[in-house]
């Protein structure tokens, strides 16, 4: 027997539009929680650090997350509205937890070894959570594989400005 395409869903609109709304907050909050830790210490703590030379320049950092977090939120809303995974909406709010907690730990504690072993249990739960996505509905985990491809890129950065800034 075949999935109902997402568009034969049968959910309340309210309810369709409240859990989009609750999926775009979500993950637009971890990003406002990140600037919050992030943008005083990207100009004193972090500018002086010694950095690999593929080190993108700072203004391409804002406009990728703003494409990166409206694709996760629909996403998981996407899976969210099937109603059919709890174990794959349980992984996309790990996995956002654990992209809240970097940026506290990078520029917060400053300690990119902490950041990284972070990164590392980030990555694990996306690829988990692609997987479980993929398993409800494919275009849901298709629109985490860029999200993927940008933290497997910060995961390797984050361990080149750990190694180049030893004590």
């Amino acid at each position: 027997m075949r999935r109902p395409h997402i568009s034969t869903v049968k959910v309340p609109a309210r309810r369709d539009v409240l859990g989009l709304v609750v999926f775009v907050a979500l993950c637009f909050g971890v990003s406002i929680l990140g600037g919050m830790v992030a943008a005083p210490a990207i100009r004193g703590w972090y500018a002086p650090l010694a950095k690999p030379a593929w080190t993108p320049p700072g203004w391409v950092f804002g406009p990728v997350w703003t494409i990166l977090y409206p694709l996760m939120a629909v996403a998981g809303w996407t899976v969210w509205r099937e109603g059919r995974s709890r174990i794959a909406v349980l992984l996309f709010l790990l996995q956002l937890a654990l992209n809240a907690a970097w940026p506290w730990l990078f520029f917060g504690c400053r300690r990119p070894d902490w950041a990284f072993f972070d990164i590392v249990a980030l990555t694990i739960v996306i690829v988990a959570t692609i997987v479980a996505f993929y398993r409800v509905r494919r275009r849901a985990a298709f629109l985490l594989v860029p999200y993927l491809a940008w933290v497997v890129f910060a995961g390797a950065l984050n361990f080149a400005v750990w190694q180049l800034n030893l004590p």
